[in-house]
């Protein structure tokens, strides 16, 4: 493969496409969905791609209904509730599968790329280890997306620079996307 932006994804209309229109810009791709616990991180993407849009910073919407099934749904009642209940403008594209036999070449890559870290400290973290150990013990040492608004930070370049969790202080990842910039 030549580049992420060779990669075929299908639009929020299912129309083939590329990411080739992002070339030159930062990226943050994520698996999202409108029924999680970290729904709220719509707000937090809205108001940095606000920000950063200007600097050629753009946010990737995939919405993803393999946890939980939190992203029932078509596209448009997905788009509708972003658009309506956090004021989401930044792209959405095709629900898809991250993980498992019918995962998206684009989250294969990304995954290739920056593999699982952890889910880092805190109330948050101790109960995304509990959840996940339970269901997955050997789950650290894969480089599955483990839930929902799992993020990937893509530089200028096409690199993948960074991978967050959902776990990760929204800050932090505002932080990095900042220095990508």
């Amino acid at each position: 493969m030549a580049s992420i932006y060779d990669i075929k994804v299908l639009d929020k209309d299912k129309k083939e496409t590329t990411l080739a229109e992002y070339k030159g810009k930062v990226m943050l791709i994520v698996n999202t969905a409108t029924e999680c616990g970290f729904t709220p991180h719509y707000e937090q993407l809205e108001d940095m791609y606000k920000k950063y849009q200007d600097q050629g910073f753009v946010v990737l919407d995939f919405p993803c209904d393999q946890f939980g099934h939190q992203a029932p749904g078509t596209e448009e009642e997905i788009a509708k509730f972003c658009s309506s209940r956090f004021g989401v403008t930044f792209p959405m594209y095709a629900k898809i599968d991250v993980n498992g036999e019918h995962e998206t070449e684009l989250f294969r890559y990304l995954k290739s790329q920056q593999g699982f870290k952890g889910f880092g400290e805190g109330k948050t973290a101790d109960f995304m280890k509990d959840f996940v150990g339970k269901a997955h013990p050997d789950y650290e040492s894969t480089p599955d997306i483990k839930w929902n608004f799992t993020k990937f930070l893509v530089g200028r370049d096409g690199t993948v620079l960074d991978r967050f969790e959902p776990t990760m202080d929204m800050a932090e990842v505002e932080k990095k996307v900042a220095a990508a910039l």
